[in-house]
């Protein structure tokens, strides 16, 4: 069928895309199964950040994770009803925007996290203002990368221009490589906290060791380079007909380097208790907070037993 006469707008795409498409097998049955792991995840993030909270312990990153959760049921529920509507583009849109959104999160928490153990190891380049506008202008170029492919997404379904298309290309491309190359950024950043010099400054926070909480932010960096990764790779690879995709097009691939990696970093973040681990004093804003060493300028840093006890964090305190 020849451009000019496609149905549409919006058009349906003549390239092949990673997890093709959905039918109700086995992409039913498998979303199915992913979703029923994703309500377990929100049910338990929720529940530990409410728990937390009548305690006067208050972690924002379960909530996250919480939200996480919940824009993955959101995904995998549109792609069971796109399986049983396959014909309804506007439909396949909605999907595809929801699973380049989500992962977004994770992505931010391992920001925040690495930043923690930065300040903690290295408080004086940890807490430094450079570094503080340095992530506001790295969040904000996140969100700016999810605003354009989103916009490219959609844009490339109402229009049969090849410049415009070819356009929507370019602007996937440059903020799919921008989102792999923040994925790394905690190995950096960790890596800083520990190959300079010990600071005679060093401070500890939260629970457990800090070999602990090290292992698991770059295991899951890790994990989200190799979905990232994934992404990008498919992305740069030139693009395919419906007719005859490549093998990481493919439902398999689709699953495993999507919904499979997140559900591993779920069971990481969770299973290890990240709300104990990675909690700091609420309202800490300089060197000496995590250690209780000064208080905060709110008064809300407490003394390391009361602290065991139960106290909350400031969500905006340690990561801007």
């Amino acid at each position: 069928m020849s451009q000019a006469h496609r149905p549409g707008p919006p058009y349906a795409p003549t390239t092949a895309s990673v997890g093709g498409l959905p039918s109700n097998i086995p992409d039913v049955v498998v979303s199915a199964v992913f979703l029923a792991l994703y309500v377990g995840f929100a049910v338990a993030n929720m529940a530990i950040f409410q728990i937390n909270n009548r305690r006067g312990h208050k972690f924002i990153p379960s909530v996250a994770l919480f939200g996480f959760c919940m824009a993955r049921i959101m995904t995998l529920t549109l792609r069971i009803v796109w399986a049983n509507r396959q014909t309804n583009v506007s439909l396949a849109i909605a999907a595809n925007i929801f699973v380049n959104a989500g992962i977004l999160i994770v992505y931010v928490l391992n920001l925040i996290f690495a930043q923690r153990i930065l300040r903690a190891k290295q408080p004086f380049l940890g807490w430094h203002m450079a570094l503080r506008i340095v992530y506001r202008a790295l969040y904000i170029g996140i969100a700016a990368a999810l605003i354009m492919v989103i916009t490219a997404l959609v844009v490339s379904v109402y229009s049969l221009d090849q410049y415009t298309l070819q356009a929507c290309r370019d602007v996937q491309l440059a903020s799919g490589t921008y989102l792999l190359v923040i994925t790394t950024l905690p190995l950096f950043i960790t890596a800083a906290a520990y190959l300079f010099p010990r600071s005679p400054a060093e401070e500890s926070f939260g629970e457990g060791s800090m070999k602990t909480k090290t292992i698991s932010l770059v295991v899951v960096t890790c994990l989200c380079i190799l979905n990232s990764g994934f992404r990008a790779g498919t992305a740069w690879s030139p693009p395919r007909s419906a007719n005859d995709p490549a093998w990481y097009h493919g439902k398999a691939p689709f699953y495993v380097f999507n919904f499979a990696l997140e559900i591993i970093i779920l069971v990481i973040y969770t299973g290890i208790r990240i709300d104990k681990r990675f909690h700091i004093p609420n309202g800490s804003s300089q060197p000496g907070h995590y250690s209780q060493r000064i208080e905060s300028s709110q008064g809300s840093v407490r003394e390391s037993t009361a602290e065991k006890e139960g106290g909350s964090e400031d969500a905006t305190s340690d990561n801007v």
